[in-house]
C-alpha cells in the first residue's frame, strides 16, 4: 500500500513538473492547450530533464527520463491554468509588493506560479504545504538565486489568504 501511495505522490510530482513546462510553452510558442497536452502525454516533448551532476574535479550533464505521470492530473491542470490564466495573473500581482509586476518575472517563473497558485485555489485535496512545497522544490530545479526563496513567501501568503 505504501508503494502504491508513494507512486501517486512522484506521479503527481511528475505531472507538476510537466505542468509547469507545459505553461512555459504555451505562453512562448503559441501552441493551443489541448496540442500540447497531447505532446505531453504522447511523450514527444517533456520525457527528458538534464541532470546536472558536476562535482569539484568534472562537470557532468546527462539527459535523464522523468518519473511516469499522472496524465489526467496534468490534463486537468494545464486546461485549469489557461481557463483561468487572466485572473491568476491578477491575482498573483495582487500579492506582489510595490514596484513589482507580474509580467516582470522570468517566463518559466510565470509559468510556476500560475501553475502554484491554480492548485492552491482549486484543489482543496492536497494539503497546502504539500502543494507550497512542491513547487518550491520546482523553483530550486530551475533557478539558483533567490527566486526559490520569493516562491516560497508568495505561495506561503496566497496558502494562508485562501486556504
Amino acid at each position: 500500500m505504501a508503494k502504491f501511495i508513494s507512486e501517486k505522490i512522484r506521479m503527481k510530482s511528475a505531472a507538476r513538473l510537466a505542468a509547469v513546462q507545459a505553461t512555459y510553452m504555451i505562453e512562448f510558442g503559441q501552441l493551443s492547450v489541448d496540442e500540447v497536452i497531447k505532446d505531453f502525454i504522447n511523450g514527444e516533448v517533456g520525457r527528458y530533464v538534464i541532470n546536472d551532476e558536476s562535482s569539484e574535479y568534472e562537470e557532468k550533464e546527462e539527459m535523464v527520463e522523468i518519473d511516469q505521470m499522472d496524465t489526467t492530473y496534468f490534463a486537468e491542470l494545464m486546461r485549469g491554468v489557461h481557463k483561468e490564466k487572466e485572473q491568476l495573473e491578477k491575482s498573483l500581482a495582487s500579492y506582489l509588493r510595490d514596484g513589482w509586476s507580474f509580467e516582470r518575472f522570468d517566463g518559466t517563473l510565470r509559468a510556476l506560479l500560475l501553475c502554484a497558485a491554480y492548485e492552491l485555489v482549486r484543489t482543496t485535496d492536497v494539503d497546502a504545504t504539500v502543494i507550497v512545497k512542491e513547487y518550491v522544490d520546482l523553483a530550486y530545479a530551475f533557478f539558483a538565486k533567490s527566486e526559490p526563496k520569493m516562491v516560497n513567501a508568495l505561495l506561503d501568503q496566497i496558502a494562508k489568504s485562501v486556504r
